[in-house]
């Protein structure tokens, strides 16, 4: 297989390439040092990069600088939780704090995500796109990727959208995330990290009358 060279990679994908480079703005954000990357080699053939480079984007997984995780743990004590204070932040919820997921990391390798929420994906169940062989991306790509995104090209990747992903929480409900901002403005920006709650015998009714 043909090695595809960064620069090589940059020119196929444009603005949707985010390399050492690119992550550049997030890390001094950050305030973490990036100096001592070995950024790998790209895994992808030369022909699989040209298919998916005009609607994926690209980008360079690091798990951790400076001894620091890059979890969303982390995303979250750096951005917050205020659009007052700062933007992009996460939106303000707290049950996800004690749920193992926040704290998983990205391997050193690149990754290919897609941009936008393929349209007949909306309003379909999680199972039932597993089983079209859909991939689900961890929380923490979807995190890394959005974060990375901005600071890159200053935009809000998934706006509108919430996008499923392959954790789960302890009960194994699944999570989604995304959908920065309420469109009917009931509720401040933020990145949303949400579960999809499953039927369980502990969801009753009583009879009133």
């Amino acid at each position: 297989m043909e090695r595809v060279t960064i620069e090589k990679a940059k020119r196929l994908f444009g603005n949707n390439f985010v390399g050492l480079e690119e992550l550049r703005p997030l890390f001094e954000k950050m305030r973490l040092s990036y100096v001592s990357v070995q950024v790998p080699i790209i895994q992808y053939s030369y022909d699989e990069l040209l298919k998916y480079s005009k609607d994926y984007v690209l980008i360079l997984g690091i798990p951790e600088l400076n001894n620091t995780p890059l979890s969303i743990h982390t995303f979250r004590n750096v951005f917050g939780v205020n659009p007052d204070l700062l933007e992009p932040c996460f939106y303000n919820q707290d049950w996800y704090l004690n749920e193992d997921f926040i704290y998983k990391t990205l391997d050193l390798r690149w990754y290919l995500l897609k941009r936008d929420v393929l349209e007949d994906s909306r309003a379909v169940q999680p199972d039932e796109l597993l089983k079209n062989n859909v991939i689900f991306p961890n929380a923490i790509l979807c995190v890394y990727t959005f974060w990375a995104y901005y600071y890159a090209r200053h935009v809000k990747l998934w706006y509108y959208d919430f996008v499923w992903c392959n954790d789960t929480d302890h009960n194994g409900d699944r999570i989604y995330v995304g959908k920065y901002h309420d469109i009917d403005g009931m509720n401040k920006d933020g990145f949303s990290i949400h579960r999809h709650l499953a039927l369980r015998n502990c969801y009753s009714s009583i009879n009133c009358l």
